[in-house]
């Protein structure tokens, strides 16, 4: 039986990966500073998501300074590892050809594990982006990584960047997407699903601002679901896009997996998108 029962294909990396991922921003640290206090805690949390079917996981070699990374490593020890997703994402200050290669081989060590995607974290000021495409070719072959892409793009720069490759193509793209925030809707959601990529929606919940909205609660009532499933269900109706909120507790990967498995009808999906209007 598959850890993931509700999962999505992608044509770019030919495969399929959880409706809902899980983030790992503020776990084990913050800003290039690592946090030692709680890693039981955060382990065990991870291993939860995972064992409920979130099994697309999701940091950055800047989340606690790599140590949010060594966490999704020991959280991940004993799952078939065929059956996860794991992304991870270079800073931009490190993006030039050997530093990127150097980030990503960090990476792979404090993971324990080869990386299902490695995405460039931001655009960088100062390296051009071919540099950094070119060494996540050299990444590809090398079997450090399987996929590439980019976050904080737009449709421009993602252009841009796919020129960059002789023999391989951005299979995903990582952006700040919510109810609230929508200004993806009508450029990079669109340009990702034409070309069969993966979309992954950072900030979903906005930091529990639908938790206790009552228009979420009513459709709720009908299912039996929280707002919060509400919410994180109608991403799953949005084709080639997998949300990613925070794993931050026991009590909210549970609330998250709850929104797995079943579906709203599209009435009601249609009247939450009409209701949130795009912002």
């Amino acid at each position: 039986m598959p850890l993931s029962k509700d999962t999505k294909y992608i044509k770019s990396i030919n495969g399929k990966v959880s409706v809902i991922g899980m983030g790992t921003w503020g776990l084990g640290g913050g800003f290039w500073s690592p946090d030692y206090s709680n890693d039981e805690g955060w382990v065990k949390v991870l291993r939860r998501g995972i064992e409920l079917g979130m099994t697309l996981i999701d940091t950055a070699e800047m989340y606690g300074g790599g140590h949010a990374e060594e966490l999704v490593g020991r959280a991940i020890r004993g799952f078939p590892r065929e059956e996860l997703f794991i992304v991870t994402k270079v800073w931009p200050t490190h993006s030039k050809y050997n530093d990127a290669i150097k980030s990503a081989r960090a990476s792979r060590e404090r993971l324990g594990t080869y990386i299902d995607l490695y995405l460039l974290h931001w655009p960088a000021t100062d390296v051009p982006i071919c540099e950094t495409m070119k060494a996540f070719e050299r990444l590809i072959d090398d079997g450090v990584v399987r996929f590439v892409g980019l976050s904080n793009f737009d449709v421009e720069g993602i252009e841009r960047a796919r020129q960059c490759f002789s023999k391989y193509d951005i299979a995903a793209v990582e952006n700040r997407y919510s109810l609230l925030h929508r200004v993806d809707e009508t450029s990079v959601i669109p340009y990702v699903q034409r070309n069969g990529m993966l979309y992954l929606a950072y900030t979903p919940l906005e930091k529990g601002e639908f938790a206790n909205n009552e228009f979420l609660r009513s459709i709720g009532g009908k299912y039996g679901k929280s707002a919060i499933q509400v919410v994180l269900n109608w991403y799953i109706g949005i084709d080639n896009l997998v949300s990613i909120p925070k794993a931050g507790r026991l009590e909210h990967v549970e609330e998250n997996a709850g929104a797995m498995g079943w579906r709203l009808n599209k009435e009601d999906w249609d009247a939450i998108s009409n209701h949130f209007r795009r912002a």
